[in-house]
């Protein structure tokens, strides 16, 4: 059985397995968050999703084709979920804590007591509401979620914040979600945590913003096609790799 990896996020997990770069004889497809164009498969009698994102999955096209779609087991899910919840905590206090000091030179500068400073979680579903539970022990954390919050109160919460994190799922109503407007309402100097989907925030609004260096910096998910934003990311944490959506537990580093 011939196999096509559209993701290397399984890479030096599996045994040696028969792989092809021809699309018009694969018989599986090894996906990660990449759109996929079935009529470019026309032998194709499997997907095996690596992630838990599923936005990317053409379920109702691949069932009228007869082809199988495969999803990880409730046991890597939560790994998955766990390791995302806490590489976004990671992500959140590094952005907190960006220019406080020098550790090497023990440099020490003025900073906001972290106590004092408030997170906004966007998304509480499984990784989101983890995120929640795990930084309360450390700030005073608030969260939004469409389905129980009304929309009118999403404003308010991001006037307040000092961190946006964002844990949504990638529909047609939260694409865009942090646009040019709600990126707005961020207070000067606000982090933006984004390991959900590069969609959710218009990426040339959130550029404008950090060439402006009104917003210090932001932490994006690698769904995002642009990199010329990467040099801005160099204030808020040296290894810009370690933004990526995060699908193993070891992060990736790109060169």
């Amino acid at each position: 059985m011939l196999i096509y990896k559209a993701t290397g996020t399984l890479d030096g997990y599996l045994p040696s397995l028969d792989y092809t770069d021809d699309k018009g004889v694969a018989e599986v497809m090894l996906v990660g968050g990449k759109p996929i164009i079935l009529s470019e498969f026309p032998k194709l009698r499997g997907i095996f999703k690596t992630g838990v994102g599923t936005d990317n999955l053409p379920f109702a096209e691949a069932a009228e084709c007869g082809i199988e779609i495969a999803l990880p087991s409730a046991a890597t899910c939560d790994v998955i979920y766990e390791e995302t919840a806490a590489f976004a905590c990671h992500l959140i206090l590094c952005g907190l804590y960006a220019g406080t000091g020098d550790w090497s030179a023990w440099r020490k500068h003025d900073r906001t007591q972290l106590a004092g400073r408030r997170l906004l979680v966007l998304g509480a579903g499984r990784i989101g509401q983890r995120v929640i539970d795990k930084m309360a022990a450390f700030m005073r954390v608030d969260s939004y979620d469409s389905a129980r919050d009304a929309a009118d109160t999403l404003e308010a919460k991001i006037r307040a914040a000092d961190c946006v994190s964002l844990h949504v799922s990638l529909t047609d109503e939260t694409r865009n979600l942090l646009d040019a407007r709600r990126l707005g309402w961020l207070r000067d100097g606000a982090v933006v945590v984004n390991t959900a989907r590069g969609p959710v925030i218009d990426e040339d609004a959130l550029y404008a913003e950090l060439i402006a260096g009104r917003l210090r910096a932001a932490l994006l998910a690698g769904a995002l096609s642009w990199t010329a934003c990467r040099a801005a990311y160099g204030p808020l944490y040296p290894h810009p790799a370690y933004c990526e959506h995060l699908q193993r537990v070891r992060p990736r580093r790109s060169k």
